[in-house]
């Protein structure tokens, strides 16, 4: 009798134990039920609309609540003008160009090719984090609570990262709203949201940010050359123009302009040199390779990175 009811309680834990697996958002790549997809379904759909109403509403108002009325302020108002500081047009158009791609990322959940699906979860797990720390970036952005937002943008970053590199496999067209895209914008954020921190507007803060600016440059040319990956040279490109105009727009005579532009045309022209094909020098993991569109899952050891 002992026995039995010890097969019966150890069926009854498998059993609980399949149905928690079944709906678990931190599966391994593949492993996803019917219940799991529905589950991602909700969840990116809603944290997608979170984000982006959250973005929009502050891109025109400001807090109501928080610090006093002056340290209350709409996402581009106020910005501290420190040797980090970005164009507004810029930016807001790469975000709206993300923002589009996204909708075309949660639309492959309801793609009829399971690779499509498969592959759209793999990183599920990661764009629900990333939205839930960038809502939650912007709400302590726009109440200058800006050693708190710099903690949830390293905290996204070692999430965006391990997306990155945990699946260099994921189709182009989710691989860039999802993961490169963000993780571009988070990586230069770390600088904006870290100068307004400290308050960097003195001589001194200016001469280390002219050191700290080529950081952006190494960082996307070590995708550029270990991975082939252009879309994060063309992203960080387009975000170090951002920075370069701001900052000849508000300090013409200093270096931080030039030293931006110097990075944007050169992670450009790479970028577009990797993406022909004509820079046959630059091997590596080829996490954005011509073959993706048509093999978006290559499961085998070998592709992993």
């Amino acid at each position: 009798m002992s026995e039995q009811t010890t097969t019966n309680n150890q069926s009854i834990v498998d059993r609980v134990h399949e149905n928690v697996h079944s709906v678990n958002p931190f599966n391994k790549d593949g492993e996803y039920g019917t219940k799991n997809v529905v589950l991602y379904k909700f969840l990116t759909i809603l944290s997608w609309l979170l984000v982006v109403i959250t973005s929009v509403y502050y891109t025109f108002a400001r807090p109501r609540e928080g610090h006093s009325k002056s340290d209350r302020h709409r996402i581009w108002q106020h910005q501290p003008h420190t040797p980090f500081a970005m164009n507004e047009i810029i930016v807001s158009i790469y975000w709206i160009v993300l923002y589009v791609m996204q909708m075309g990322y949660v639309v492959h959940f309801w793609h009829r090719e399971e690779v499509y699906v498969k592959a759209a979860a793999n990183v599920g797990v990661h764009f629900v984090a990333h939205n839930l720390f960038l809502f939650g970036f912007i709400m302590l952005w726009c109440r200058s609570y800006y050693y708190w937002a710099e903690l949830l943008l390293i905290v996204n970053f070692f999430n965006l990262s391990s997306a990155y590199f945990r699946h260099s496999t994921t189709p182009r067209f989710i691989h860039i709203p999802v993961v490169s895209g963000p993780l571009a914008w988070n990586f230069v954020a770390l600088y904006w949201c870290g100068a307004a921190a400290v308050n960097a507007h003195t001589l001194p803060a200016r001469i280390v940010a002219n050191i700290f600016i080529w950081g952006i440059g190494a960082y996307g040319m070590f995708f550029l050359v270990a991975f082939k990956d252009y879309t994060m040279g063309v992203n960080l490109s387009v975000l170090a123009a951002a920075i370069g105009v701001s900052q000849f727009l508000t300090h013409i005579i200093a270096f931080q302009w030039i030293f931006a532009f110097v990075i944007m045309g050169v992670l450009f022209v790479f970028s577009v040199a990797v993406a022909g094909g004509a820079a046959p020098g630059l091997k590596g993991g080829e996490v954005v390779s011509e073959d993706r569109e048509r093999a978006p899952l290559l499961d085998s050891a070998e592709d992993s990175v």
